[in-house]
């Protein structure tokens, strides 16, 4: 059964909206994804011709649309660019860019690595349940780099149990605000649920959410005002690397929840270092940074079918990298 299509009228406000964007507007149920599904399959018309998601809507034209149905379960493919760092039979390794959430959740029904995965590979686990096929661990959605995904049920469980184990080893870079007391240290803090804030996570003990947490830490270079730290988390908790770097007092650079600052500029950048001519061939304006400066550098486990040591490492990406570059010029690490 065919089901009734959607009316609508564009007022003189709507007129010049694209097509896709004016029903995205009008039904807030839907994903952009399920809507332009529907146009592609012309579903769409306006005063009685099927219309393309780009068309141009001018004012007093009437609309009829008929909304697919929702997927049965999991995400919807989507064909977005993947950087797969290793790939076989058995599992994958993606570098994952800043920036994208890595499964569906309230407010991030598409866009998520969950739906590139489903487009791109054949064969995913369901391990995890429906909305997170083939993904064995998490990252932030500003984190960038190595994320393990399963291909298999059995590769999945395995990769789960080393996890579990605490056998995974796990490095990140990050660049932190301040400079620690200490080259090298173990921050042993138990994580809980924040009591007011419910986006974040708080150091907590004797709580019924609380759960211990380590993260080992090197710092790797030292700049005026800044420093690069290797951080090897020996627990996975939300939040972990961040909360517990920002406990030392080195929140990580532009951790809005952490550090309460979310933007990085060359001015910012020159008052901090104290160093008014570093990077002088720049505007004072200009953007160096606008999200949390975390890399998961490189991941390392035995391989779940062979038990071979696997070792994957993501490239440091362009705008960590770019600001490195930057600090260093101020020759005065120490």
């Amino acid at each position: 059964m065919t089901a009734e299509p959607l009316r609508f009228e564009t007022t003189v406000d709507e007129a010049g909206q694209r097509l896709d964007a004016y029903l995205a507007s009008q039904i807030s149920e839907a994903s952009r994804v399920r809507i332009r599904r529907g146009i592609d399959d012309a579903t769409a018309k306006v005063d009685g011709k099927v219309c393309k998601a780009s068309y141009r809507l001018r004012e007093g034209q009437r609309i009829e649309f008929i909304l697919p149905p929702p997927p049965a379960a999991g995400p919807e493919p989507e064909p977005i660019p993947l950087s797969i760092l290793y790939e076989d039979d058995a599992l994958a390794v993606i570098d994952k860019p800043p920036g994208m959430v890595v499964h569906p959740a309230k407010g991030h029904w598409s866009g998520t690595l969950a739906s590139a995965l489903v487009h791109h590979f054949d064969q995913l686990s369901e391990h995890g349940g429906a909305s997170r096929p083939g993904i064995v661990h998490r990252l932030d959605r500003d984190t960038s780099g190595a994320i393990v995904i399963a291909k298999t049920d059995q590769a999945h469980q395995r990769l789960a149990d080393q996890f579990k184990a605490r056998t995974v080893r796990k490095e990140y870079l990050a660049i932190v605000s301040g400079r620690p007391e200490l080259d090298r240290d173990l921050i042993d803090h138990p994580i809980g649920d924040h009591p007011t804030h419910r986006e974040k996570k708080a150091l907590r003990t004797d709580h019924s959410s609380s759960r211990e947490a380590q993260t080992f830490y090197e710092v790797e270079e030292r700049f005026p005002g800044y420093a690069l730290i290797k951080a090897m988390p020996k627990t996975g908790r939300t939040h972990q690397i961040r909360l517990h770097l920002a406990s030392i007092r080195c929140p990580v650079l532009c951790d809005k929840l952490y550090s309460g600052q979310s933007r990085l500029t060359v001015a910012d950048c020159r008052t901090r270092c104290r160093c008014p001519q570093l990077a002088k061939d720049r505007k004072a304006d200009e953007l160096l940074l606008q999200r949390q400066a975390l890399h998961a550098h490189r991941v390392s486990f035995a391989h779940p079918l062979t038990g071979e040591p696997m070792e994957i490492s993501a490239p440091i990406p362009d705008d960590i990298r770019q600001l490195l570059l930057i600090l260093r010029q101020t020759h005065l690490k120490g």
